[in-house]
């Protein structure tokens, strides 16, 4: 007998899932590790499992520390891995791919209407992180693009499962029609019967073959859709340790005052608490976290001392070989342009174009010095000048009198100052922020 129900959901949707499950457990796995708050190599690769993970930045890691890649991070630390919800989605829809792929005929028409339309869900989800991707990252992480392919595949699967949900019309023939509703054949030339001939089956449900199914068939495949999403979250937040011990435990400034005024004032538009930066505006992980607080709502909420400190030995007397040449340049220009308002552009500007800066750097001071002039021609008499130099020597000194190692960024928040470990400056900032500086919680 003709089963008349395509084989494609149960086969299309058991590669897309299989292809969920694989691209979200290397996702989650990566994501797992940084949660003994050291900094770890991350997959980002089609084929995370034959690859080794890489070390360093990669488009992968930026949508890791990116504010979208975990949910209630102002409750958890780190917070909860959106990857762990597609891990426990697509778990979901692989067993009920495979079920519909061995049960056949025997699967009600509700329960292929129902995989259809939870199928559909992850490309609404994907949709959603590709136009972040697109619009805030700037970049696409491969992970996230195999799972982007995952939901393609999976809708698909779906669409033809409502198409085919009820098996396709056929022809009447001897195969399907039941015997005993079968007419008389009555020789040609003799009287016809009178009685009417009942309708020819052309469905294998009207010969009830394919059972419908409860209503509540579809409404129980959606909720136990939500109960696998869900799972794996709720295991993981349980299973989380307790962090709040580790928060306090870097130290604090002796000396935060100010005396000789070296530092730079960069108040947001909405300031609530007390924060000093040390930074180096050709540090890429200063630029990382300055793009973090910037996107996460928090440096406007922030009345801070910035305290340029460029790792760059033609002005930093504390080294002996620059760790990022041409950073004295901008830290004087950054210095030069507080008088008019405009260091806190120095800044955004120095960051936006770092890879660029740095290279000028390298090549000489004379093709970043010429860059700087470009942009901020104001600024360029300011920077050659003896008292430029004097007060970026009274800002190694601050740090020198607080002790502050050579290292860059550094974030203390507070009256008391109370330093932020660099461990909890990515993944687990807004917990600590909201155990240090509670206030920059509220709106």
């Amino acid at each position: 007998m003709n089963p008349n129900r395509t084989r494609l959901p149960g086969v299309l949707g058991s590669v897309a899932s299989a292809l969920g499950v694989f691209f979200s457990a290397f996702s989650t796995h990566d994501y797992a590790l940084h949660l003994d708050r050291q900094l770890h190599s991350t997959h980002c690769s089609f084929v995370p499992g034959l690859s080794d993970a890489t070390a360093g930045a990669n488009a992968c890691t930026a949508a890791m520390y990116s504010p979208y890649s975990a949910l209630l991070r102002e409750r958890f630390w780190g917070g909860i891995p959106i990857s762990l919800f597609a891990l426990g989605a697509y778990a979901f829809f692989l067993a009920a791919s495979v079920y519909l792929l061995t049960a056949g005929n025997a699967a009600s028409r509700r329960a292929w209407q129902g995989f259809g339309l939870a199928a559909l869900t992850p490309l609404v989800a994907s949709g959603v992180m590709f136009f972040l991707s697109l619009t805030r990252l700037g970049a696409f992480c491969k992970l996230c693009v195999g799972l982007y392919v995952a939901s393609l595949l999976l809708a698909v699967a779906g669409l033809s499962a409502l198409r085919k949900a009820g098996g396709s019309p056929v022809a009447a023939d001897a195969t399907l029609i039941d015997p005993a509703l079968a007419a008389p054949q009555v020789p040609a030339g003799y009287p016809q019967p009178a009685y009417a001939v009942p309708p020819q089956p052309s469905t294998l449900e009207d010969l009830g073959l394919i059972p419908t199914g409860s209503p509540l068939v579809i409404p129980a495949l959606l909720a136990a859709l939500g109960a696998f999403a869900l799972g794996p979250a709720l295991i993981y937040a349980a299973a989380l340790p307790d962090y709040t011990p580790y928060l306090t435990g870097c130290g604090k400034l002796p000396e935060p005052n100010d005396k000789n005024h070296a530092l730079v004032k960069v108040t947001g538009t909405r300031p609530k608490e007390q924060a000093l930066l040390l930074v180096d505006p050709l540090c890429p992980t200063c630029k990382n976290l300055h793009e973090r607080l910037v996107s996460e709502d928090i440096f406007e909420k922030l009345d801070a001392q910035v305290a340029i400190f460029p790792l760059d030995n033609a002005c930093n007397w504390m080294l002996d070989r620059p760790l990022h040449p041409g950073a004295c340049e901008l830290a004087k220009a950054f210095l030069c342009g507080e008088p008019a308002g405009k260091a806190r552009l120095v800044l955004d500007w120095s960051y936006a174009n770092q890879e660029e800066l740095a290279a000028l750097g390298k090549a000489g001071k004379d093709q970043l010095r010429a860059k700087i002039r470009g942009r901020f021609p104001e600024l360029d008499s300011c920077i050659d000048a003896k008292e430029t130099k004097a007060r970026l020597d009274k800002v190694l000194h601050f740090a020198v009198d607080n002790k502050i190692q050579i290292s860059t960024p550094q974030l203390f928040l507070g009256s008391s100052y109370n330093r932020v470990c660099d461990e909890d400056t990515d993944l687990g900032l807004r917990y600590t922020l909201g155990i240090m500086a509670p206030h920059l919680e509220q709106p």
